[in-house]
């Protein structure tokens, strides 16, 4: 079976949305159908349902979600096994992480492991930090750069790199918010938020209003915490981020730490895989860079 028919399944069978799967794999939605379709008549059944609204699984494409992610995995590790008969590493490792990820670590992992195995050939791709787990779950990616969650699949295998605070910032002047946040006690109820849609951040976010019980006033949900530092420097209310994020930030100078702030989990961000990929001599010598 063609492996990257595979690979095309497990996307859309992860993202359930024919534009953004399509976009992931650099193919167009036309042509991601088709190999739906091939895939469907090979197997003899119907893996995904359709309308014009949603996609789903079938039971079937269930079934062949499970054997598609092993097959991968065990593709990998045979092909890598054999290349590793060779005196030197050579194939390629696909990298997932954030934009602020990728030059505050990436740099210096990738310029030790592009020395030592120059024949190694690395595709990088960048986005939203909160979807990069689900993308090594789905086999999308070999490694991800990402924040630790407080629960983590029994499946994945964690290497931290570095510890980050999460912060509320605000902007560095706002008539309409300075007076809220100057109170000696913060009325945060009152306070209009800029929260991540998902993930570390805004788990840890929602449990410390939930834990203080304020039903706190959400003005935007964002995708990106790069983002957030934006809309806050534009005075749109208050966001929640990790302090690297901040640090980075071209707008950095246009925000300020609020000190008055309530103190949650540090951010732990490090490299993911899949336990079972770590077999591979060329996922295992990049996971030993650090």
């Amino acid at each position: 079976m063609d492996i990257k028919n595979l690979k095309l399944f497990l996307s859309l069978s992860d993202s359930l949305h024919f534009g953004r799967a399509s976009e992931a794999c650099h193919i167009s939605p036309s042509a991601l159908s088709r190999s739906i379709k091939q895939l469907e008549e090979s197997l003899g059944v119907s893996l995904f349902e359709r309308d014009n609204r949603t996609v789903s699984l079938t039971h079937e494409g269930k079934v062949f979600q499970e054997y598609a992610r092993e097959a991968l995995i065990q593709w990998d590790v045979v092909r890598n096994d054999l290349l590793a008969e060779a005196q030197e590493l050579h194939g390629e490792i696909s990298v997932f992480c954030s934009v602020t990820a990728s030059y505050s670590f990436l740099y210096d992992i990738l310029s030790d492991f592009r020395q030592q195995h120059p024949k190694i050939a690395i595709k990088l791709h960048t986005g939203d930090a909160e979807g990069a787990i689900a993308r090594i779950m789905s086999g999308n990616e070999d490694i991800t750069i990402a924040a630790k969650p407080d629960s983590l699949a029994s499946t994945l295998a964690f290497k931290p790199i570095a510890a980050s605070p999460l912060v509320f910032i605000a902007p560095l002047q706002d008539a309409s918010l300075d007076p809220l946040l100057a109170e000696p006690a913060v009325q945060w109820q009152n306070v209009p938020m800029i929260l991540s849609e998902e993930g570390v951040a805004r788990k840890r976010a929602d449990q410390w209003f939930k834990d203080n019980r304020i039903n706190p006033l959400i003005y935007a949900q964002v995708a990106g915490n790069e983002a957030i530092v934006s809309m806050v420097s534009l005075g749109f209310g208050v966001g929640v981020v990790p302090k690297i994020v901040l640090d980075n930030s071209p707008l950095a100078d246009r925000v300020r730490i609020l000190q008055n702030a309530p103190a949650l989990k540090a951010y732990e961000v490090g490299l993911f895989a899949l336990k079972k990929k770590l077999q591979s001599p060329i996922i295992s010598a990049f996971w030993a860079q650090l």
